[in-house]
């Protein structure tokens, strides 16, 4: 807490004016005779003229108006003044009418920098506030300009709520009509949340029936360190307006509920239309179109990669005798020799055999043995039907003779 001592030069503004005031508001039960500074647009508060610590402070800058209060109070002589500011509504009492007059010149003056012209106060006071708003205008140019506020951050969102998010049974309605209202929707519940007597809080109005309806309203004020309160003997603090509405239906074993009217909404559109020639009227339901067909997204796929072709190796028993013969190599060589880089094996086709029809027509005694069914001449042909073995060797023979003969 700031000191009191002192104030003029560290801790706190100039003071323009201080008296004893009597403070009272809608969270206090009791009004409170506080010694009261306006140093610069704030009201300090302290329980003794002679305390250095104050015990409360109000800013002047949410300031609406400052008016008379014309209830009586037990002191005759006391003149009793209603502040209203953004948040509350505060009532004060000051000594006498004259103090009063004062309180209210010196608020105005500082709140709004410019001295009321409707009070009854004499030249020299009115001097006093002329020098009070120069003194603040000063003080207000010398000192640090609070940060801007942030900008406003543009809702993305296409629908434009009027209220803030209010629990469903909240109804816009007077202490009054609340009445009305439960008492005419008896059947749909006997709870109900309204706007407060204040711009700024709310209140809970019930309606059960005891020899006759019995309504009972409880006010809700804010918090300042957020939240809600139900203002009864035993303040009960809730976060939010829905935990408060639960608050009172579970403490009530479910015996209030909550009043939620659905409102009827047409199911087509119609119009009424008159008839040209009888002037006749009715109801006219134009036809509907039919909802367009949603046309179905198919998601992309990428291609997948195609696998890589798949080479066949082709075995021929010429890499089998290559095989073979490499291996008897190895076994021969004293030590092996490092891998080399072999060019790729092409295939090698098994010999053709010579055309029989030259053979046939040169020597005419081939075709009778070429047709020999002996068995051991079908032994010596190779798996793959190549010429026989036996073949061969004749030809050879008839070939020397042939050639020994031309000689």
């Amino acid at each position: 807490m700031a000191k009191r001592t002192g104030r003029l030069k560290n801790q706190l503004p100039t003071c323009y004016y201080e008296g004893y005031l009597e403070k009272r508001s809608f969270k206090d039960k009791t009004s409170r005779k506080l010694w009261t500074c306006l140093c610069g647009n704030t009201l300090f508060f302290f329980n003794d003229k002679r305390d250095s610590d104050y015990v409360e402070k109000m800013d002047l800058r949410g300031l609406i108006s400052i008016t008379d209060d014309s209830s009586q109070d037990r002191n005759l002589d006391a003149a009793r003044l209603n502040v209203q500011m953004k948040d509350e509504n505060i009532k004060f009492t000051a000594p006498n009418a004259e103090a009063r007059e004062l309180w209210k010149g010196y608020i105005n003056s500082v709140a709004k920098l410019s001295v009321p012209t409707s009070l009854n106060l004499l030249p020299g006071q009115i001097h006093m506030l002329k020098e009070a708003v120069e003194n603040e205008r000063e003080r207000q140019k010398s000192a640090p300009q609070p940060p801007p506020p942030p900008p406003p951050v543009a809702s993305c969102s296409p629908y434009v709520t009027p209220q803030p998010d209010m629990p469903a049974c909240y109804h816009a309605v007077s202490r009054l009509e609340a009445e009305l209202l439960l008492d005419r929707e008896a059947k749909r519940g006997n709870l109900l949340l309204r706007p407060g007597s204040s711009g700024n809080s709310f209140a809970v109005s019930t309606r059960q029936d005891h020899d006759g309806p019995v309504f009972r309203h409880y006010r809700l004020t804010r918090n300042p360190e957020g939240g809600f309160i139900i203002d009864v003997d035993n303040p009960v603090h809730c976060d939010t307006l829905y935990e408060v509405i639960d608050y009172l239906v579970e403490k009530t074993d479910r015996v209030l509920i909550p009043l939620i009217i659905e409102e009827a909404y047409e199911k087509n559109i119609s119009f009424i239309q008159s008839d040209k020639e009888n002037g006749e009227q009715k109801v006219v339901v134009p036809p509907t179109l039919p909802p367009k067909p949603v046309a179905i997204k198919i998601p992309h796929r990428e291609p997948e990669p195609e696998p890589d072709p798949i080479i066949e190796e082709n075995i021929y028993l010429n890499d089998e005798f290559e095989e073979e013969k490499g291996e008897e190599e190895e076994d021969s060589s004293p030590a092996p020799l490092p891998p080399e880089n072999k060019p790729q094996k092409k295939p090698l086709m098994p010999p053709i055999a010579a055309p029989r029809r030259s053979l046939n027509a040169a020597t005419p005694s081939s075709t009778a043995s070429s047709t020999n069914t002996d068995p051991r001449m079908r032994s010596d042909t190779d798996p793959y039907k190549h010429m026989p073995l036996a073949t061969i060797s004749e030809l050879k023979l008839k070939f020397e003779q042939r050639a020994k003969t031309q000689q």
